[in-house]
């Protein structure tokens, strides 16, 4: 069974659904935009026969508060210090990390930060390489060069269903559209679309930026720790392209990486096929301490 929680951060509530057996190894998963745990709603329940398994929302995401912009800053230092504290209040020391697109500079930020701490890594279009940024990034980048109205306005379509909607369906082939539920991009949109929450959201695309510079830093801390990953990647996908889960493989050489014929919401459309990846994975490794 999925357990729907919540707990208060720094004046925050924040959502997380978790499952399995806190004495098993921890398995957390950290979504990404414009969607929230609800992303892992199938995959939780797969996973937590053999895996305590957390999966938050972000501030302004999912069920988490969605406090003022004058009054929170949405940024992904803030986010990746939000995660640290729930993982010290639900007492969970090493875990397995899950990082899907936003979840990437995240998640990264805490493997760097805790890199002893990181059993494994699982990344699915979760990207820390320059080659996995392509042409959709290009008026995100002009916003990040001024930072003006005009420019933020050229990336408002973003907030948009059929922004959202593209999201899902770009990139998966004919046969395999009968297996995307409409019911992800609808949920992730009705949320979205609450008052204020596409401010929040070009926030956020602004804070991006941040990210990049980082990219050497995350590289590093893979060399020197060796983390063993899974990179299960959407070869299709044009928001984070197929050469950012090659590019793993230049500093883990033992990266084990597969390329799915689908899009950006692999798990969507490759949600079992993930599942038995990982569980064939973890089984390689000693995660009991």
């Amino acid at each position: 069974m999925t357990h729907y929680k919540t707990v208060t951060i720094d004046g925050l509530n924040i959502f997380y659904r978790e499952a399995g057996s806190p004495n098993d190894p921890t398995i957390l998963l950290l979504h990404g935009f414009p969607t929230s745990s609800h992303m892992y709603r199938n995959l939780i329940p797969q996973l937590a026969q053999d895996y305590y398994v957390i999966a938050p929302d972000y501030p302004g995401f999912g069920y988490s508060d969605m406090p003022p912009r004058d009054k929170f800053a949405y940024t992904f230092d803030n986010f990746a210090n939000l995660i640290d504290q729930l993982l010290d209040q639900l007492g969970v020391k090493n875990f397995i990390l899950y990082v899907f697109d936003y979840g990437a500079p995240v998640g990264f930020r805490l493997f760097s930060k805790y890199p002893e701490r990181v059993a494994a890594i699982i990344s699915q279009n979760g990207n820390a390489y320059d080659e996995g940024i392509a042409g959709f990034w290009d008026p995100i980048k002009a916003y990040w060069k001024t930072g003006a109205k005009q420019e933020r306005e050229a990336i408002r379509w973003l907030t948009t269903i059929k922004a959202t909607k593209w999201q899902y369906e770009n990139g998966v082939p004919a046969d395999r559209l009968q297996f995307l539920s409409p019911d992800g991009w609808q949920h992730d949109q009705s949320l979205m679309d609450r008052e204020g929450n596409a401010e929040i959201q070009l926030d956020l695309f602004y804070d991006y930026r941040t990210n990049i510079p980082l990219y050497p830093r995350w590289q590093e801390a893979f060399v020197q720790y060796k983390p063993p990953i899974l990179v299960a990647w959407g070869k299709n996908d044009e928001i984070f392209v197929a050469p950012g889960a090659e590019a793993f493989k230049r500093d883990l050489p033992d990266a084990e990486i597969h390329l799915l014929d689908t899009g950006h919401f692999t798990l969507e459309t490759h949600g079992d096929e993930i599942s038995a990846l990982i569980k064939n994975f973890l089984d390689k490794f000693d995660l009991t301490e």
